[in-house]
């Protein structure tokens, strides 16, 4: 079966037919580093992971390029920065590495290729340089904005009248643009306000032109997959299309744009002011980070998702269910996914009825007591089951300290063992009770007694 994706370009799920199936090649926008990552910021990160990691199977390894990017220079940072009276190139340091360590714990794996917007910057200009000299931007009061009118396709992506495109996209009105569409390629910056000298002066750039030169640069002017959340159709995604195209030609750029679905939070838009503001690092002290990326897959990537604390409660009993199925069971005669799995995978990465095949592999796993191989060859392909049992039931959440360590529930166990070899049942019951009552689960079977922490 083919690999199909759904176009919003055009609305369609479609064949993907690469440009070169020895280079396929996927962008999609990385960060702004100013703060924690929230877990509206990693939904995206583990979709496109999954893809990734599908494509990679599909075609090899080294046959695919993926680029993700930084974006390190930006008005939001500017401000993070005066706040707390911290430089930016700390800000951006400190916020990028925790970026990764909370994607990493997320089992994402890293891209081809990161790419940082302050690296391009020549990159930039010239991109700019090109659209002034083809009619498509102009300079205006120390500014270059792109011109909209210039370009009669602009709103195929986001499909919104010309109405619709000035209203509902945060469009700054301004008196150096000649359309209230035109939108900064290039602004001037104060003296405190990172900048770099170009034919318009000192200056930095816009946020949609920096994605446009950056995917230019490591994946050419036409590529295969551009991905983002759906907040990002407009204005963002459908301004680096008009940069791209009118830069390089109509029949450029991106050729299959997916887009993952709005996430709410405990069934409300995500605020700090409701209390539903999570970060990824905030939830890593509560959960495993295999548990939030479960969670993140359940839901279809397209379809709006509530992330919920007791859906993350219930992800990690499911993965524990695979991870006892995963310590009771011997190997498989095959190491490969399942073909349901990746049949699933295969049908615009249909997420929930892969998980459903996993559940079916652990179903017979269980009945059978093999298949352990099968069932960790297609968790890979979504970054899932690749941990040791042992090590998955003994993580406990951060801030827990003060409990039984790994030794204390050794010892207790070979006591309870003592006990009951002894005949004295009340005391092998008694240790029991005490270790169920520290959140210890202790599970007897042929091979011993295992445990986990509840």
């Amino acid at each position: 079966m083919a690999l199909r994706l759904h176009n919003t370009l055009s609305r369609k799920t479609e064949e993907l037919t690469p440009l070169d199936p020895t280079n396929v090649r996927m962008y999609v926008c990385g960060p702004t580093v100013y703060d924690y990552a929230h877990i509206g910021n990693a939904r995206p990160v583990v979709l496109f992971d999954v893809l990734f990691r599908l494509l990679r199977q599909t075609y090899g390894e080294s046959h695919v390029t993926y680029a993700r990017n930084i974006t390190d220079v930006d008005d939001k940072i500017i401000v993070a920065a005066r706040a707390a009276n911290e430089p930016i190139g700390s800000i951006t340091e400190r916020t990028t590495r925790a970026y990764h360590e909370d994607m990493g714990a997320l089992g994402a794996l890293s891209p081809t290729v990161e790419p940082r917007a302050t690296q391009h910057i020549g990159e930039m200009i010239a991109l700019t340089e090109g659209l002034i000299a083809k009619g498509h931007a102009y300079f205006n009061e120390q500014h270059v904005l792109f011109n909209v009118p210039s370009m009669p396709a602009y709103g195929r992506l986001a499909r919104r009248d010309r109405d619709e495109q000035i209203a509902g996209a945060r469009v700054e009105v301004a008196p150096y643009k000649k359309d209230p569409a035109d939108f900064v390629l290039w602004k001037p910056s104060a003296a405190d306000e990172p900048g770099w000298d170009s034919p318009w002066g000192r200056g930095r750039p816009g946020w949609h032109l920096e994605c446009s030169a950056m995917s230019e640069k490591h994946l050419g002017a036409s590529f295969d997959i551009h991905g983002g959340g759906i907040d990002l159709v407009f204005p963002h995604h459908e301004n680096e299309i008009a940069q791209s195209t009118c830069a390089h030609g109509p029949d450029t750029f991106a050729k299959v744009w997916m887009h993952n679905g709005h996430l709410m939070v405990e069934g409300e838009k995500m605020s700090k002011s409701l209390g539903n503001f999570y970060t990824v690092h905030d939830l890593l002290a509560e959960y495993p980070g295999e548990a939030i990326r479960l969670l993140l897959l359940k839901t279809h990537y397209r379809q709006p998702l509530d992330f919920t604390k007791a859906g993350l409660a219930e992800a990690k009993q499911e993965l524990d269910r695979w991870y006892g199925a995963l310590r009771r069971a011997n190997g498989s005669g095959s190491a490969d996914a399942d073909t349901k799995v990746i049949a699933a995978l295969q049908d615009d990465l249909n997420t929930p009825l892969a998980i459903a095949a996993l559940h079916e592999i652990a179903s017979e796993m269980n009945r059978s007591g093999i298949g352990a191989d099968q069932l960790r060859a297609g968790g890979a392909v979504l970054g899932l089951l690749q941990a040791d049992p042992e090590a998955w039931f003994k993580w406990q959440p951060a801030g827990a300290g003060g409990g039984l360590s790994d030794a204390d529930i050794a010892t207790a166990i070979q006591n309870r063992l003592d006990a009951r070899t002894a005949k004295n049942f009340a005391e092998a019951d008694r240790i029991r009770k005490e270790l169920s009552d520290a959140g210890i689960v202790l599970e007897d079977g042929p091979g011993g007694t295992s445990w986990r922490r509840g």
